[in-house]
């Protein structure tokens, strides 16, 4: 639905940290309420019906320090009836609430019971819960590196309703190594969640019910084989402008699309430092013209603004530019570098920022060949599966727990896909291009090229990757510090929500 706003007519939201209910000796405890609100996401636009953590949208941060436990009581305050379309016809849902939750903490490495399992779902008051429910307040060790993590809903089914109604949040985990590198902070460091959206003319959110031109005999609400909103949200505002300093900030900043991958760039181009990446600081600073940044990654930039004063900088999105330059979402938001320097800018962008040790070093104890594939279900949809298997297909993944194992995705797709696995950090080795119509015709693999080494900003821990179509992406991970069932799958939420997720289970011979 086309609904026509003015860019850079509402100043950026500086979001805002949660606050404790409590701290003990165990660790920092919160709780925080999903439940429905309205918010006016442009100066224009009527006030949006949405889903949010404590009613708002982005959710409040959660600010953790390193091996400091928290825990987070999750609460669903949630009406019965969904603010959009659920399709029934997947994972055997008309037999389940159509309202259903259960968070999941992008990033962070924790036990089974606390990361948000798919089937950990639960409704208003903890009513009914899913066969994996077993515990209300979540805890979260925080035993790794800083880094921007965020949390999200997982719910079976319905997670790109969800997260699109506005469940998601961010939660940033300091360590003493990071904060001695005296970065810009404060005030300067300011995190950005970018997400895509459209709207109806009275404000309220459009979310189609089926795809376009889709066959009378298609059920109704029927799922998404993608979804690209219309405009463009920086921080729960559409088309926002943050007025700044001419020196150094930090950017924090998550794709939280359900679908879109932005291609970042300034205009005009001063210059994009990324010192990070999903687990945390790279171990040099990477300049680049512009940024690839596929849907849950994150990205930790410096830009230095102190030659632009006086000057309006544009943060574009060249994939939108790309295929229409009239395309609204080829634009994100506008700096307007027009406030006074308060003080001498004292922060800095060091040569080092952090270590990170190879895993090739280690004892590889399994290489997985795992296929993305294209199939079609028995009303002619798009299926996309990993490894050929549904999601209640028997478990095929079983790493033991702290080993080493290389993954390789083999993406027999025409378009990316960017993976997810839970629990761990990884390190991506390499991409190598086949040919893949001669794989559709025969079933073999032919390779078109060498094997790629990952781009410079793609050489520090990752959580999400893209894995480009016509390629064999390899990443290599230690399965640790915890055993029992956790999942992986694409981080596009209209397939993850069918059927491109398995669980996969790290076993602990002691137990």
């Amino acid at each position: 639905m086309r609904y026509q706003l003015e860019k850079y007519v509402d100043p950026l939201p500086r979001m805002k940290r949660l606050q404790p209910m409590k701290k003990t000796k165990d660790g920092v405890h919160y709780e925080m309420t999903m439940k429905p609100f309205k918010s006016k996401l442009h100066r224009d636009l009527p006030a949006t019906s949405l889903w949010g953590y404590n009613g708002q949208f982005p959710g409040l941060i959660i600010e953790a320090n390193r091996d400091e436990p928290v825990h987070v009581t999750w609460l669903n305050q949630l009406p019965n009836k969904h603010l959009l379309p659920v399709d029934v016809s997947i994972h055997g849902l008309n037999q389940l609430p159509a309202v259903r939750t259960v968070v999941h903490l992008h990033g962070i490495e924790t036990k089974p019971d606390s990361d948000g399992h798919p089937e950990a779902w639960y409704t208003n008051g903890f009513r009914e819960i899913g066969p994996n429910f077993s515990r209300k307040t979540f805890t979260y060790p925080n035993h790794q590196r800083s880094s921007l993590l965020w949390y999200h809903d997982h719910a079976m089914g319905i997670t790109r309703l969800n997260v699109y109604a506005g469940l998601a949040g961010m939660y940033i985990l300091r360590d003493k190594q990071e904060k001695e590198l005296n970065l810009p902070s404060g005030e300067y460091e300011v995190p950005l969640m970018i997400t895509d959206k459209s709207f109806q003319e009275d404000g309220s959110l459009f979310y189609p019910s089926q795809p376009d031109g889709a066959a009378a005999s298609l059920p109704n609400p029927s799922i998404l084989p993608a979804f690209n909103g219309d405009t463009i949200l920086v921080n729960g505002k559409v088309w926002p402008y943050l007025e700044v300093e001419p020196r150094k900030y930090r950017f924090r900043m998550l794709n939280a699309s359900n679908t879109r991958s932005y291609r970042l760039q300034l205009d005009p181009n001063i210059g994009l430092q990324q010192i990070g990446s999903d687990g945390g600081l790279l171990r040099n600073a990477v300049g680049m013209e512009e940024i690839h940044f596929h849907p849950a990654e994150r990205i930790d930039v410096i830009i230095d603004f102190s030659q632009a004063g006086g000057r309006s900088i544009l943060l574009k999105n060249n994939l939108g530019q790309d295929a229409d330059p009239n395309d609204d979402t080829s634009h994100i938001m506008q700096f307007r570098v027009t406030k006074g320097l308060k003080n001498k800018d004292q922060s800095l962008l060091p040569a080092d920022l952090s270590t990170i040790p190879s895993l090739k070093q280690n004892n590889i104890s399994t290489i997985r060949y795992l296929k993305l594939v294209g199939s079609s279900d028995q009303f002619g949809r798009p299926l996309l599966l990993l490894n050929n298997k549904h999601w209640h297909d028997p478990v095929t993944e079983k790493p033991k727990l702290g080993a080493t194992e290389v993954w390789a995705f083999t993406n027999t797709t025409n378009f990316s896909h960017p993976i997810h696995i839970h629990l761990i950090q990884f390190q991506i080795l390499d991409h190598q291009p086949f040919d893949l119509e001669r794989y559709n015709a025969d079933g073999h693999i032919t390779f078109t090229g060498p094997p790629k080494a990952p781009a410079a900003n793609q050489r520090g821990w990752k959580d999400t990757l893209e894995v480009p179509a016509a390629n064999i992406t390899r990443v290599i991970a230690k399965f640790a510090p915890y055993s029992g069932e956790f999942v992986w799958h694409c981080h596009i939420l209209e397939h993850e929500d069918y059927d491109m997720m398995r669980p996969y289970i790290v076993e602990d011979d002691e137990q």
